[in-house]
């Protein structure tokens, strides 16, 4: 998968908004959760989050520059139960492709996506 701006900006990081105190200065402060020193504030919620997204922008562009390691959500990684359809003979055929390549179907369908995600291959619709 290319890792590059659109692709982080596609993650939908966490982000902590809180209310200031009035000995702060008042409005609100945003960070992201995932993302150690991009912060940003405002008068307002919408304006602190807007700010914080601006940083994150900076922050990607030179991160990316120096190809730096850009932290993910853990939660990314994290496996998830889906139920997709398929005929039974489809499945018997993917089941047999997967003892034969010594894996499971989740790898083969996991790793066809992304192939699929990163270009390595087209997709035909019929």
């Amino acid at each position: 998968m290319i890792k590059n701006m659109n692709y982080y900006l596609s993650i939908d990081y966490d982000i902590i908004v809180s209310k200031l105190s009035e000995e702060d200065g008042g409005g609100y402060f945003a960070y992201y959760k995932d993302i150690k020193g991009v912060m940003g504030d405002g008068p307002t919620e919408d304006e602190a989050i807007s700010d914080v997204k601006n940083a994150f922008k900076c922050f990607l562009e030179v991160a990316l520059e120096n190809k730096d390691i850009i932290p993910e959500p853990i939660e990314l990684d994290k496996t998830k139960r889906i139920n997709i359809s398929m005929t039974n003979r489809r499945i018997n055929s993917l089941d047999l492709l997967a003892k034969k390549m010594k894996t499971d179907r989740s790898k083969i369908l996991s790793t066809l996506t992304d192939m699929l995600m990163n270009n390595d291959i087209k997709l035909k619709m019929v």
